[in-house]
């Protein structure tokens, strides 16, 4: 009986072992590092708050190449961690590979989308969001000329110049919208210089707000748009803090949301693969409004913002989507 009983201590013992290491996170940022207080360090603030409510700790990992970071999915994944969290579309076709090794490792992307059962793929719906930043870019602006800042040259990124472009338009039809992007390679996330450059000319150009969505790099936007007392938007993360009285508002990105819920899913049992898209309706998308940038929005610009959110949501509003066909309407 009593070497019955330690058999079964041992047993619940090992089961006990067996279920703690079934849930072990693991987290791949896009290149552009942890705290570019933007798009990763979003994700890392979601890996944080689990973290902190649950006591259970997660592994992240830092690429700064396309080649390190399918190594660190496949290393994770090798290692027993899971879920395993990737940030990019840069790791699609990583994912893809590294998944098919792996089938019983729970594997999300965020911002691409692989068709395995047993990956979850996360996207946005930035241009809804961007169209809401795009309408108070539009309201603000003096000189009836707004810009753009973007990081890597990849269709994603003109998804969010599309929106902006056509909120700034509901505010003003006659406005005029300049774009720059900072790179065509991985490095275009973390060029805050290239990026103030860009942002620079365009203000000479006449434009007195610029939304950068461009990773690290558009901390060089941000920092340039102050120097020269110009409104920003922040992109991603809120980034309203950052040059407080400059930061017009910051298109929030719920990346934080994606990485949470897939580690709470995980370790309640209940993650599933497939598509989702998070947009207006799911809170996935928003223009910030805080301590910081209040007292820049006046109440004919926050009732704007909350109509066109009705708007979206009730479908009177469609934003059009570049990464349908690769094209942003004009007028």
């Amino acid at each position: 009986m009593k070497k019955s009983l330690i058999s079964l201590f041992a047993m619940v013992a090992m089961s006990g072992s067996a279920l703690a290491a079934d849930l072990q996170p693991a987290l791949v940022y896009g290149t552009g590092g942890k705290f570019d207080k933007s798009f990763n360090e979003a994700a890392a603030n979601g890996a944080e708050k689990f973290s902190k409510e649950t006591g259970i700790k997660f592994r992240d990992f830092e690429p700064t190449s396309d080649t390190q970071g399918e190594q660190a999915i496949r290393n994770f994944a090798s290692r027993g961690y899971n879920p395993v969290v990737a940030v990019s579309f840069a790791w699609t076709s990583a994912m893809e590979k590294v998944a098919g090794e792996f089938p019983d490792t729970k594997f999300v992307i965020v911002d691409s989308v692989v068709d395995k059962p047993n990956v979850r793929s996360v996207t946005f719906k930035e241009e809804e969001g961007s169209y809401l930043v795009g309408l108070l870019a539009g309201m603000a602006s003096k000189s009836g000329k707004v810009s753009f800042v973007g990081g890597m040259d990849i269709p994603l990124i003109r998804k969010f110049e599309c929106g902006y472009e056509q909120g700034a338009r509901a505010a003003n039809a006659k406005i005029e919208v300049f774009q720059n992007m900072v790179g065509t390679t991985g490095a275009a996330w973390n060029d805050p210089v290239r990026a103030g450059e860009l942002t620079k000319n365009q203000i000479d150009q006449g434009s007195d707000v610029i939304y950068a969505a461009a990773g690290a790099s558009g901390i060089g936007a941000l920092q340039t748009a102050a120097d020269n007392k110009k409104f920003s938007i922040g992109v991603d993360s809120n980034q309203n803090h950052l040059h407080p009285g400059s930061v017009l508002t910051s298109m929030v990105k719920r990346v934080d949301l994606a990485v949470y819920n897939a580690f709470m899913d995980t370790k309640n049992g209940k993650f599933t693969g497939g598509t989702q898209s998070l947009g207006v309706k799911e809170e996935g998308v928003m223009a910030a409004i805080d301590d910081n940038n209040k007292a820049l929005i006046t109440a004919d610009m926050k009732a704007a913002v909350e109509k066109a959110k009705a708007d979206i949501i009730a479908g009177k509003i469609k934003v059009h989507d570049y990464m349908s066909d690769n094209a942003c309407p004009k007028g």
